[in-house]
């Protein structure tokens, strides 16, 4: 019979006040300080990305740009020059 009965387990009792174990103030503050501190970094990121590219796109209107001068160029070069033909007996190509 001794052994059918249950043994009482003790109920734990808090030794340590629940409000010493939360962060608290100090906490809240290092939380929201990283969290502006992530925000700016990002963001700041962002732009860094957003700078590089507009960049990249003002090189290649640029290349873009002499490409199409020097090819220009080329062309009135080449519309200087006079055209001889066979049988051409014009005086001022001479």
């Amino acid at each position: 019979m001794l052994a059918l009965t249950e043994t009482p387990m003790p109920t734990p009792t808090m030794t340590v006040k629940p409000e010493l174990v939360t962060p608290g103030f100090i906490g809240f503050a290092a939380v929201v300080i990283l969290l502006v501190a992530v925000i700016l970094l990002i963001l700041d990121m962002n732009r860094r990305i957003r700078r590089v590219r507009y960049r990249e796109e003002v090189r290649e209107e640029l290349d873009a740009e002499e490409a199409a001068r020097a090819a220009d160029e080329a062309t009135e070069t080449d519309s200087d020059l006079p055209i001889v033909r066979e049988g051409d007996d014009d005086p001022e190509r001479r």
